[in-house]
């Protein structure tokens, strides 16, 4: 089999890279200079968390496989940049809970909008199976991984 492995993380460092600044000129001409990656790192993971239950610092380092410590600044920073909101937990008042605000959820969006956008174009070139059969296995992988 190829290095598919290599591959795929060739394309993961590729684009996480470049995203930022697309998705940032999508929001508005505006956007606020806050649409970071890190921004949208957490953002994803309490959205991801959330289905689960009440979201918490810990989830967010989990999702992120990073120390507490670090997703709680990060955590701070989204909360600052208005993309979040942290208020005192429902199950245990010595916890955060973690949900998206508006501009949160509008972040998410166009982010989202961006991956398909850009997902369609690198493979726009293929027969319409080979981009169906790919997108398939991708979120196959994904539900796989995220999901366990």
């Amino acid at each position: 089999m190829m290095a598919a492995g290599r591959a795929l993380f060739r394309l993961v460092r590729f684009w996480s890279r470049r995203w930022a600044p697309e998705v940032a000129q999508r929001l508005d001409e505006d956007a606020p200079r806050t649409a970071t990656v890190q921004n949208l790192y957490v953002v994803e993971a309490v959205h991801s968390a959330a289905p689960r239950g009440e979201v918490t610092v810990a989830d967010v380092a989990r999702q992120l496989g990073l120390d507490r410590s670090v997703a709680s600044r990060m955590i701070a920073d989204a909360v600052r940049d208005g993309y979040l909101r942290r208020d005192t937990s429902a199950e245990d008042a010595r916890r955060a809970r973690l949900s998206l605000t508006e501009a949160g959820a509008e972040f998410l969006n166009v982010s989202h909008a961006h991956q398909e956008q850009v997902f369609e174009a690198l493979v726009a070139h293929w027969p319409a199976e080979d981009r169906h059969r790919f997108a398939s296995y991708l979120d196959r992988l994904a539900r796989e991984v995220l999901d366990s």
